[in-house]
């Protein structure tokens, strides 16, 4: 059986992850105790809110450095995939520096609104087994900043401009959308985290 550990980052979605990871079998809890994320077989990192606000309760819980050290499958959502990047916009922070990337505002433009608000279409840019059987497939987003299409970006979605809708580097990886509101996708999605291993 998985053991997954959301890290409590100061979000507020980890009651709809942790239901979605037990409904697949998933042995799944919440924790800041590095004796309890460093031996996990699957980590994920949630997002909610400023990236400013979560790399504070990141860092002032001293996570950064147990972050970095995770060999084992590692999934930022949402907030959480941007915080994985070398930088952010919002803020004009510094984050975690495990992708090579910056986040940036998405652009507001005539029939564009942001935030970027409710369901849109993911194309996979490369074979990933992330994204295993959901090439064109839809997913529920909120959010105002994104991560433009680069080396490391394994899906694709766009409003206003093209942005990285999930990405993966060796053993880390994100997702800009909800997949825990995102249905059988999101489910899909999950699922298909689960089956990778160290």
């Amino acid at each position: 059986m998985a053991n997954v550990v959301l890290l409590n980052s100061g979000g507020s979605n980890y009651t709809s992850l942790l239901a979605a990871f037990r409904r697949l079998g998933a042995d799944c809890e919440l924790s800041t105790d590095p004796e309890r994320i460093l031996p996990a077989s699957h980590v994920v990192l949630p997002g909610v809110g400023s990236a400013a606000s979560a790399m504070q309760a990141i860092q002032s819980q001293n996570l950064t450095p147990v972050i970095t050290a995770l060999q084992q499958p590692l999934l930022g959502i949402c907030l959480g995939m941007q915080i994985l990047f070398d930088a952010s916009e919002e803020s004009g922070i510094d984050c975690l520096g495990l992708i090579p990337g910056r986040v940036c505002q998405l652009p507001v433009s005539e029939g564009i609104r942001v935030p970027h608000m409710g369901w849109n279409r993911v194309q996979n840019k490369k074979a990933h087994p992330l994204l295993k059987n959901l090439n064109d497939r839809d997913f529920y987003f909120v959010h105002s900043y994104a991560v433009a299409e680069g080396e490391f970006s394994i899906g694709l979605c766009s409003h206003g401009q093209t942005f990285t809708a999930a990405v993966a580097c060796n053993n880390r990886m994100g997702v800009q959308f909800h997949p825990e509101r995102s249905g059988e996708q999101g489910q899909q999605l999950l699922a298909n985290f689960l089956e990778m291993a160290e």
